[in-house]
């Protein structure tokens, strides 16, 4: 599968963007979750050869990218980030996936620019979610909790199967490889940065949280929202009121998955992806609803 990492530059920062598939495939962009990263999407992207030309990059703190030094890390700079991703690629229209944070900036990129979205699939997230959920409660924990240096990669392969138990030791790695980086004076810490998104994420500017609720009514698009059905995140009321918000928005479930749907059960991810993206004639994308 053709490769190609490179750079682009937002607001003074550097974004890491890799690109999988050929220039002319049909272009898709997908985005990762608060402590996710573009290579989480190479599974994905497979799937989609040769058909797609799939976008994903490390937002900003994550993976290579710059950490901001500023702590903007919220929806308005994620999404003015995507903006200058895409617009640097020269993507008048494009389809967009976005995974739990990840979801909640395609959405409010999806509504604000209708004409740049072809197709929206969101994975995990939706109202609600981030705010009062089982899964935000638990996420709000890690962060807190998460330690900033491990001495061996052991150490960090224990944490990593404690915190992600329901995903493959393949996928466990890949994160671990993703995310850690060697210390100063030995041992790894984090490729990310724990503290400035541990901060805004447990103390908030209440001025730049964003009310997902019109984002999800206005948006134009033919719109999947694929929930894990062991997920303590996305809840299955609040997938019924996205679909009360917008008649254009389709769910299904992926049985035995949690709220990393891509990691827990791939196979069947990347074929309901497959199936949103590039349907055949005829074909319609399965509902719960």
């Amino acid at each position: 599968m053709e490769r190609r990492d490179h750079t682009v530059t937002s607001a003074g920062l550097r974004l890491h963007v890799t690109q999988w598939g050929a220039p002319t495939g049909r272009p898709v962009v997908m985005l990762h979750g608060i402590r996710g990263y573009a290579e989480t999407f190479a599974g994905i992207a497979a799937a989609l050869q040769p058909d797609c030309r799939v976008i994903a990059f490390d937002q900003r703190g994550r993976g290579t990218s710059d950490w901001d030094p500023q702590h903007g890390y919220y929806t308005d700079a994620y999404v003015d980030d995507l903006s200058a991703v895409v617009n640097a690629l020269g993507l008048d229209r494009f389809d967009l996936l976005g995974h739990s944070m990840g979801g909640i900036n395609a959405i409010v990129y999806a509504a604000r620019f209708p004409e740049r979205v072809n197709r929206l699939l969101v994975e995990d997230a939706g109202p609600g979610a981030f705010e009062a959920s089982p899964g935000a409660i638990r996420i709000r924990r890690e962060l807190a909790t998460t330690p900033s240096h491990f001495a061996n990669w052991d150490d960090a392969r224990a944490f990593m199967r404690a915190l992600r138990p329901s995903v493959t030791e393949e996928a466990r790695e890949q994160r671990l490889q993703s995310m850690l980086r060697p210390a100063d004076g030995g041992g790894f810490t984090w490729q990310y940065d724990h503290v400035g998104i541990a901060a805004t994420r447990l103390n908030p500017d209440p001025a730049r949280v964003v009310d997902l609720r019109p984002p999800v009514a206005a948006l134009a698009c033919d719109t999947l929202v694929v929930r894990g059905g062991k997920s303590d995140y996305l809840q299955p009321e609040m997938v019924d009121d996205m679909q009360r918000l917008n008649p254009r928005i389709r769910s299904a479930v992926v049985p035995d998955a949690g709220h990393y749907i891509h990691d827990d059960q791939p196979a069947l991810f990347n074929q309901l992806v497959r199936d949103f993206l590039l349907p055949k004639a005829g074909d319609t994308t399965p509902q719960t609803h």
